[in-house]
């Protein structure tokens, strides 16, 4: 008897919403386990026991805890490489270094320059602060950089990691949805090949499911 994969998080958190998108892709069934953050339910006994890290999501499969989304999202790909898309091109060597490559590119370099962006837009204002400005246009600089260079990429291919679409790709889309939300989305779409990519991998049907629930700091 196959157990159903519990996933415990919430809708609008970056992480969770990047897992929830690679079961989507992948048609595999799973449970959302709310978390509640405002009352702080991340950092209580029961959830540090999953992740001692007091960090949403945490992803339970049978006997199986895993934290950190990537790792979430690489460990279904592979469990079920068969099913839906192939975000992990498993069956050319050359193509799966390819998608590994883009993976840490969007960890290494991405990440750390838009997060903070989001950061000040979305959670200092429910945390009483105004957005730091210097903070702002500080990650806005490293962003445009890491940008010109996927402009150059993607002017020779459709997607990061060649002409499909992989988990490289997936692992962009919860940051940059929040990120086309803020004053600062013109530094995306002032390129076309970046915008192109970006219109195209929002718009899939799993990412869709999913973006329906991450409205962070709407009324």
């Amino acid at each position: 008897m196959t157990t159903l994969i519990k996933l415990y998080g919430a809708p609008v958190s970056t992480c969770t919403a990047r897992v929830m998108t690679c079961l989507h892709e992948k048609a595999v069934d799973f449970a959302l386990v709310p978390v509640d953050l405002f009352s702080c339910e991340h950092k209580q006994p029961p959830f540090l026991a999953k992740n001692p890290f007091g960090q949403i999501p945490v992803l339970e499969d049978g006997d199986l805890t895993l934290f950190e989304s990537r790792a979430m999202t690489a460990y279904v790909a592979e469990k079920f490489k068969e099913a839906g898309t192939d975000l992990i091109r498993h069956h050319d060597l050359k193509e799966a270094a390819l998608v590994k490559v883009w993976i840490e590119v969007e960890s290494q370099q991405f990440h750390p320059a838009i997060a903070p962006i989001v950061y000040e837009y979305f959670v200092a204002p429910i945390q009483g602060k105004s957005p730091d400005q210097g903070v702002i246009d500080a990650n806005l600089e490293k962003l445009s950089k890491v940008l010109d260079v996927y402009e150059a990429k993607l002017s020779s291919a459709k997607y990061l990691a060649g002409d499909f679409y992989s988990l490289a790709d997936l692992h962009h889309l919860p940051y940059t949805y929040y990120f086309m939300k803020t004053p600062c989305a013109s530094i995306i779409s002032e390129r076309a090949h970046v915008k192109a990519w970006w219109e195209d991998i929002s718009s899939r049907p799993a990412f869709n499911k999913v973006s329906e629930g991450m409205n962070f700091g709407e009324k």
